[in-house]
């Protein structure tokens, strides 16, 4: 185990003390009252021997006062039993306020900090620091309030017995020292024993929420034994830690235990000899006796001492979220009726002594859709979040219509600055209150519900049992679903800025286009934001931001940006000299899970379409050469090459034309030369340069039209030339040929994406 730094621990403690004091100044008035209630309870303790001892002498005698002294008796010990149980129910409320009062702080430490932060406590970590630890720690300042009081009686007791008889009260301070050297040497030892073993509870606490929240991960990879014995790894350190801790304190009273029985057969030895000698009547040697007892409760202070040994050490557990610094804010409003344009003045981000921004100067008009990409580890999240002040940047600035965001108030940077995240978190009793949730007034349920239908959730949300007011215990989502409500509650919230960081990575591409059109047209107008991974949310913003290691590499349109061969291997895609995009709508398009049969093309489909076209070895699906191979960048490469210029795919067709309308095949086909497909027929077969046909090897004369033909042995694709016919009867470079891959079908019926 690795020692502790002793500078880190003695700054921990102090940090500890103070949070302590300022939780016993939030309780002072009940800490009072507890105060004189104990006092009260001492001072009547102490006031009982003396007051049965001197009854006793009277009832001894036959004073006619010894009937006053007794009721006076039945006083003072009703006194102190009513007193004892008021301190102890005020003493449970200040525990509860004070843990209350930890708890709060804490927990609006960790919320007012930046993520990255908070992200340093794991969550066991953070929930046992405000839960168990707070609770232990919350007992310190009426522990520390009991411990002090307890004192009274026993030196109070010391001083009785001096008065009532000095060699009685010698007797008993003979075993003093070695009472003082058994309690400061327990509250060293159980102090650094309980922090050990505090410490590894957290640690194991920590490793158990892990799991949990991994647990389908866990049951997938068959690791259930390996994980349970990391969990449990540390479980003899903490048994061995408690019972050292139990070992110290049982020793302890066990000594205290052993020790002042013996002081008081002392006391009451030496007072039966006074008795005998005259010097000390029948009613002192009882007070006498009586005192010493109070004098040996000085051991009970042992468990008082442990419960502010325990405190201590848990104060600096939850005191460790107390440090964490909290994001500035200021005071000013942004200008009415702003844009929106965001701008960062020479941002520079640093995490754990890594780079992650360097000199980033970005300027995005107002109203102005930009994406961010980059691969993975470029910085697009830490950029996001700079963006909409959840962190801030150690160098530079970040400004929203000319105010930097740091001087903005919380309230209204929230209301104007809004996100949505890959994996949301869900907050409220229902699904509207879920998408309503946000600071600001209440939005109406209309509003919930438009939001929702921008976001594409109102359709599931519908089918709920409650709908909109379904529990959100009672609602389980998928991935896509979940982000969906995330979107719906940023979009309800919607203010001029919008970040969306990755928050379409779950959605299907159809959807993830619905989404990106009701962005455009039902939500507020204003500027976004948005973290992408794919290709068509690039090709569909005003403006792309190229990171590459913490810097912006280059910024511009996505077709300008497409020629970069860099840039396109950031998309995973092939590094070809064309210079044109690639068809993204088609490319990114979701298939269907079961692909409906292709129809036929129409007359004209016939064996006869194409001089490529080999009725023995199934449908040729290279496209035939165009006068123009390679397009600009602004070209619809979804058109279909036998209409004219921008004519829709999913219009009907022209009258005299012979082609059937049906799905869209990346419309690279001629419609006058596509062949029959069948259902079976292989859509990513590469063609044979050598015979012009759609297969990888030689037909089976056997094989049924349209079937898969095994795999060439030993083929592979030529480096660069994916999607390019480089060899006899292929098409010209970049447009066609045997290597062109169909990634996906559109159903017949679904508007195809451009």
């Amino acid at each position: 185990m690795t020692a502790p730094d002793a500078t880190g621990e003695a700054a921990a403690a102090r940090g500890a003390d103070r949070a302590l004091r300022a939780a016993a100044r939030h309780s002072a008035g009940r800490l009072a009252a507890v105060s004189a209630c104990s006092v009260g309870a001492a001072g009547a303790a102490l006031a009982e021997p003396a007051v049965l001892g001197h009854t006793l002498d009277l009832l001894l005698r036959q004073d006619p006062g010894g009937a006053r002294w007794t009721a006076w008796c039945a006083v003072v010990i009703a006194a102190e039993v009513l007193l004892d149980a008021a301190t102890a129910r005020l003493t449970g409320g200040v525990d509860a306020r004070s843990t209350a009062w930890l708890r709060r702080l804490g927990l609006g430490r960790l919320l007012r900090t930046a993520p990255h932060h908070a992200a340093r406590h794991s969550p066991g970590e953070l929930s046992a620091r405000l839960t168990s630890q707070a609770t232990t720690a919350g007992a310190v300042p009426a522990a520390v309030v009991g411990a002090a009081v307890a004192l009274l009686p026993p030196f109070g007791g010391l001083v009785a017995l001096v008065l009532v008889d000095v060699w009685t009260a010698l007797a008993f301070l003979a075993g003093l020292p070695l009472l003082a050297v058994l309690l400061r040497a327990f509250a060293r030892d159980s102090g650094a024993s309980v922090s050990r073993y505090q410490e590894v509870q957290l640690a194991m606490a920590g490793l158990l929420v892990e799991a949990l929240a991994g647990a389908r991960t866990i049951a997938a990879a068959g690791t259930a034994e390996r994980e349970q014995a990391r969990v449990l790894g540390r479980l003899p350190e903490l048994g061995s830690e408690g019972r050292r801790t139990w070992r110290i304190y049982g020793t302890t009273m066990a000594r205290t235990s052993a020790l002042m029985p013996l002081l008081l057969y002392v006391v009451l030895g030496v007072g039966g000899i006074r008795l005998a000698e005259g010097a000390l009547g029948v009613g002192g040697l009882l007070a006498a006796v009586r005192y010493a007892g109070l004098a040996a409760g000085v051991g009970a202070v042992t468990g008082r001492l442990a419960a502010v040994v325990r405190g201590r050490a848990a104060a600096r557990r939850t005191a460790a979220l107390f440090d964490l610094p909290e994001l500035p804010q200021g005071v000013r409003r942004l200008p009415g009726a702003g844009p929106g344009t965001l701008e960062l003045r020479g941002v520079r981000v640093v995490r754990a002594g890594a780079v992650v921004l360097c000199d980033v100067d970005l300027r995005i008009p107002g109203g102005t859709t930009a994406a961010v990409v980059g691969r993975s580890g470029s910085g697009k999240t830490t950029l996001a979040a700079v963006a909409g002040r959840l962190t801030a940047c150690d160098e530079g600035e970040v400004l929203l219509d000319g105010v930097p965001l740091d001087e903005l108030s919380a309230g209204e940077l929230r209301r104007e600055v809004g996100h949505a995240f890959e994996r949301p978190a869900l907050f409220g009793e229902s699904v509207a209150a879920a998408v309503a949730f946000g600071s600001g007034p209440q939005p109406a349920p209309e509003t919930v519900r438009a939001a929702a239908r921008a976001a594409g959730a109102d359709t599931f949300v519908r089918r709920l049992p409650e709908g909109y007011g379904t529990a959100l215990a009672d609602a389980p989502m998928s991935g896509g679903e979940l982000q969906r409500l995330g979107l719906a509650r940023a979009f309800c919230h919607a203010g001029r800025l919008l970040v969306l960081d990755d928050a379409l990575s779950s959605l299907d591409t159809v959807t993830a286009r619905e989404v990106e059109r009701a962005l455009a047209r039902d939500v507020r107008p204003g500027t976004r934001l948005v973290v992408a991974h794919r290709v068509s949310s690039a090709a569909g913003a005003d403006l792309v931001v190229w990171l590459d290691a913490g810097r912006i590499r280059a910024t511009g349109t996505h077709a300008d940006l497409w020629r970069d061969p860099a840039y396109r291997a950031v998309f995973g895609a092939a590094a070809a000299p064309d210079t044109q995009p690639p068809p993204t709508p088609a490319a990114e398009t979701s298939a269907a899970p079961t692909p409906a049969p292709i129809p036929a093309a129409g007359p004209a489909a016939g064996p006869a379409a194409g001089p490529a076209a080999n009725p023995g070895t199934g449908p040729d699906l290279r496209p035939a050469p165009e006068p123009d191979a390679n397009p600009g960048p602004g070209a619809d490469l979804n058109a279909d090459p036998g209409r004219g210029a921008g004519a829709d795919p999913d219009a009907d067709p022209e009258p005299g034309t012979g082609a059937e309308q049906g799905p869209d095949l990346d419309a690279d086909a001629d419609p006058g030369t596509g062949p029959e497909l069948e259902p079976g027929a292989d859509l990513d077969a590469d063609a044979d340069p050598g015979t012009g046909t759609g297969t990888d090897a030689d037909p089976d004369p056997g094989a049924e039209p349209g079937a898969e033909p095994d795999p060439e042995p030993g083929a592979e694709p030529e480096p660069g030339a994916e999607g390019a016919g480089a060899g006899p009867g292929g098409g010209p470079a970049g447009r066609g040929g045997g290597g062109l891959r169909r990634r996906a079908l559109e159903a017949p019926g679904r508007e195809a994406v451009r």
